[in-house]
């Protein structure tokens, strides 16, 4: 089965195969969000378990 290149370039897993993604809501209605809220959106968070578990499966992890 192939990679999903798609998948695995807004993926990242980590040593202990957790699935990390990027924060929602960084794309565009910045003007209204408060500069704490916009620095917070920088950092990888870790996906929920059900999603985890999908994307482990398309990324052949």
């Amino acid at each position: 089965m192939k990679t999903r290149k798609s998948l695995s370039k807004r993926f990242k897993i980590t040593k202990t195969g957790k699935v990390l993604r990027r924060a929602t809501g960084q794309d565009h209605y910045l003007a209204k969000k408060s500069s704490k809220k916009k620095r917070r959106f920088r950092k990888w968070i870790e996906a929920s378990k059900p999603e985890a578990k999908k994307i482990k499966k398309l990324i052949n992890f």
